[in-house]
Formats: structure tokens, sequence, C-alpha cells
């Protein structure tokens, strides 16, 4: 089982980070952007990283691609891909870079969508949920190689199983 935690937007939250990081045994680490840290920093060690909007630290990747366990990610924050107004942009970056999972934030609203082939998962905000969320969120990937079982399980900042936003929903 390949299991990969991705956050986004923690906005400087680096106690949580770290939290977060050292409660979850997982293969692979991804931050969608807005850490606000700087990539060398402790927190962000370890993580796949893409620069947001407000990261002033240059040394972030627009966007990162990389290949797990037989699936193509895409990584970026989200806002050069005007994922406020839909995920049109962003799938066609996704289809250029032959991605099976895309994983964003800069909406700070968590979920999961099935678009063809694509799966588009935002783990949503540990600092500031939006979108009617109360509840502060990130997100773990997970699949046994070589099947197609993709599972995505949402989970509070503590740490409590945020079951609502799971997919598919009966994970």
């Amino acid at each position: 089982m390949t299991k990969v935690l991705i956050v986004s937007d923690s906005h400087g939250l680096a106690e949580e980070l770290s939290e977060i990081k050292e409660r979850h045994e997982v293969d692979y680490l991804i931050h969608c952007g807005d850490s606000e840290l700087d990539i060398d920093s402790g927190p962000m060690e370890d993580f796949y990283k893409v620069a947001g909007n407000c990261d002033f630290d240059n040394r972030y990747p627009i966007e990162q691609t990389m290949e797990i366990d037989g699936l193509n990610f895409l990584i970026v924050h989200g806002h050069l891909h005007k994922v406020n107004y839909g995920l049109t942009a962003l799938s066609l970056r996704a289809r250029e870079a032959n991605a099976d999972v895309v994983c964003f934030g800069h909406t700070h609203v968590a979920g999961v969508v099935q678009e063809g082939e694509q799966l588009f998962i935002n783990p949503g905000s540990i600092y500031q949920p939006r979108g009617g969320m109360q509840e502060k969120t990130y997100a773990i990937l997970e699949w046994d190689t070589g099947q197609q079982d993709i599972a995505v399980k949402f989970y509070t900042l503590t740490g409590e199983h945020y079951r609502a936003l799971d997919y598919p929903k009966n994970t």
C-alpha cells in the first residue's frame, strides 16, 4: 500500500506541519503551496513542494511532476490555473503532463473530483478553510501498486478522520 500525505495552504503553521508529518506513516509528502516558510525550513523537509501566491522564497518551483508507484502526479498551487473559476485550465495542463493525479490548493476548499482519467485532489487548508467548511483539513491518498483502487481520506488538523470528504464515499 502506497500512501501520500497531501497538505496545502498552511500559511506559516510550522509546528502544525511538523505534527502532521509525525502523526502518519506515509511514503511521500506533498505540499501544494502557500506554506509561507523557507523551502529548506525543518517543517518543509521531505515535502515535494511548489510555490503558492503567498510564498516569497523564490527557490520554490511553480510545479512538480513525478511518478509514484505507477501513477503520474502533477503538483501545483492552482493560482496560475485560475482554480477559483473551475478546473478547465488545470485539466488542460494535467493532460499535457500526462498526469493521473493532480494535487492543488489555493481555494482552501477541500475535495476530490474525478474527471475522466484524472483525479483532482485539493486537501483544503490547515490554516483557514473556506467554502462553508469549518474543519481545517489535509488528505492522504492511498492505493495498492498495480491496482486501480484509489482512496483519498481526509483528516482534521488534530488528526481526526473526516469521513464526509473521503473518496470514494465508502472508504
